[in-house]
């Protein structure tokens, strides 16, 4: 882990609290000069801990709001089938993302869908043809109760 001091962890929150702020404002919140906040802000980018920025979009208003866990348990743990599974996983547009697990399922994905329609389309044309699965297990959630994209730095 690099070293990170008060202000570089100051930063870092802001940052994901507001990543569009200006500079100057940024300055101001963690009580430095924009020109020695940026250069902190850039060190930090060059380094790797900042990987980089994003748009988060309201999935609602793009009818996608529903959230999908599948449990995926392969025919064979090698090498070879977790890394065709993977390389094949990312070719499916709704997949948010895709965790290796340790328990009885070999994966977690996390998919936005649109509905159940949706999610059997996905189904039939990417889950089920995916290289080596032995199990699919899916469950729909009924609410998020919480959400973030923030770390505490």
């Amino acid at each position: 882990m690099q070293d990170l001091d008060e202000i570089d962890r100051l930063i870092l929150n802001e940052l994901q609290a507001g990543g569009r702020m200006p500079n100057a404002d940024l300055a101001g919140r963690v009580g430095l000069s924009p020109s020695a906040c940026h250069r902190r802000v850039r060190r930090l980018e060059d380094s790797g801990v900042i990987a980089g920025y994003v748009m988060i979009v309201d999935r609602d208003r793009i009818g996608r709001a529903l959230d999908v866990f599948v449990e995926i348990s392969l025919v064979s743990q090698s090498e070879e089938s977790l890394r065709r599974f993977e390389l094949e996983v990312v070719d499916c547009p709704e997949v948010m993302s895709c965790h290796l697990m340790a328990g009885d399922a070999d994966y977690l994905l996390h998919l936005a869908v649109a509905d159940h329609r949706d999610f059997e389309r996905i189904h039939n044309r990417y889950l089920s043809r995916l290289s080596g699965v032995a199990r699919l297990r899916s469950s729909f959630a009924i609410r998020t109760v919480y959400e973030t994209t923030r770390h505490h730095v």
